[in-house]
């Protein structure tokens, strides 16, 4: 009986030594609230949407060198009531000399912040060096919620992603398209001391039953700052590989500049310009095909395939809690069938003016007010469509 309690005992020690000297005590607990709620229409007709989502999360050290982060989500929403769980970011960080690699289900973006942006399954390697970090990843999307990973590549995939969630046909109505998304990227803060650089080659395999959509990404973005003013041009080049269709192109680009005004008001001027190929008959250039949807301003919300924008925003800090922003972006069809929100008639949809108000009074909580009308009066695809209007409360609430 001695001898076991002191076998017992002598375990608990290097336990406790174990456990204390890689820091896994050092734990930190949070919560965070945000909750939306947005009123939305056209002409007479109206609609309220809520949705709001409780985040736990935790997070810990291993060791000197490793780190691990869990949250999850439960949201709530109307139209029709629901409460859907997320697993969201939940990784193991581990560095090593000059890189580091991570596991789990992280955050990935490409360059432009179009194309493949999001939470993704999978591990990625990072390699700081002289030159450059170098990275690479692998990811799967299929366990993903579909709202959450936003991918509509396909007119299935689309059509899946308005289907309402149901508990009684979960496996086929919760989870993201079944893809395979790998990433190389190389990252520079100052090429010559001036000039950062950021350029990603990035491919996604179709994984599901039947007809598949593959595509692969040469994405690259340099920014340079000169004086008060700071500069941007980007790019990318995709291939498309369509089940049936033999191999097309699409390009995108993307120009801004912004300008830090020489004003006693904190406030920044910047101006936008980003284009996307649409369909060119009698070639094999075809829309731009994003793997992930980022909708394409405050209001109309568009995919941005098949579509170009031009957008002047201004952006003012009145002071430390309280900023506000106003946005116009005029929006053009690249071709008059890849986007029919607003028929086919012309290629300049109209414009959409915004506003927002952002009040931060202390660091864990902000408070957002957000609303706007798209006119397509003011373009010649539908001249006598219905404006589109939107008014959008945010409150995030964060406890320690």
């Amino acid at each position: 009986m001695k001898k076991s309690s002191k076998l017992l005992l002598s375990i608990l020690c290097v336990v406790w030594t174990t456990l204390n000297g890689t820091s896994l005590w050092a734990m930190d607990f949070g919560l965070v609230l945000d909750q939306n709620a947005i009123f939305s229409g056209y002409n007479s007709q109206s609609s309220f949407d809520y949705n709001g989502i409780a985040v736990p999360r935790f997070s810990t050290l291993l060791g000197d060198n490793g780190a691990l982060y869990i949250s999850a989500g439960l949201n709530f929403q109307n139209n029709p009531w629901a409460a859907v769980p997320e697993l969201l970011r939940t990784e193991i960080n581990w560095r090593f000399n000059n890189g580091e690699v991570t596991a789990g289900r992280m955050a990935y973006t490409d360059p432009l912040g179009f194309i493949a942006n999001g939470l993704f399954d999978g591990a990625r390697i990072s390699m700081d060096t002289s030159v450059g970090t170098f990275s690479a990843g692998a990811w799967y999307t299929g366990l993903l919620y579909k709202k959450r990973a936003n991918i509509t590549m396909t007119d299935n995939e689309l059509r899946s992603s308005y289907t309402d969630l149901d508990y009684s046909d979960f496996f086929n109505t919760y989870f993201a398209p079944k893809r395979i998304v790998a990433a190389l990227d190389w990252e520079h803060p100052g090429l010559a001391e001036l000039v950062r650089a950021n350029v990603s080659l990035i491919g996604q395999f179709d994984l599901a039953n039947g007809d598949k959509l593959h595509s692969q990404y040469g994405t690259l973005k340099f920014s340079v700052p000169v004086n008060d003013f700071v500069f941007s041009l980007g790019g990318s080049f995709e291939l498309v590989e369509a089940t049936g269709e033999d191999t097309a192109c699409a390009l995108a680009g993307e120009l801004g500049a912004a300008w830090m005004l020489p004003i006693k008001l904190q406030s920044q001027l910047s101006l936008l310009g980003r284009f996307t190929s649409g369909v060119v008959g009698g070639s094999s250039i075809t829309a731009f095909q994003p793997i992930t949807t980022v909708e394409q301003g405050d209001i109309l919300q568009a995919k941005i395939s098949g579509l170009s924008l031009i957008a002047l925003d201004y952006l003012a800090r009145v002071c430390t809690p309280l900023s506000f922003g106003v946005t116009s972006t005029y929006f053009i069809r690249s071709d008059k069938g890849t986007y029919q929100g607003y028929g086919s008639n012309g290629y300049f949809l109209g414009n959409e003016f915004s506003g927002r108000l952002m009040w931060s009074p202390v660091s864990d909580v902000q408070v957002n007010l957000g609303g706007g009308v798209f006119l397509p009066s003011l373009g010649n695809a539908a001249p006598d469509a219905d404006m589109l209007w939107r008014v959008a409360l945010n409150v995030t609430l964060a406890l320690y």
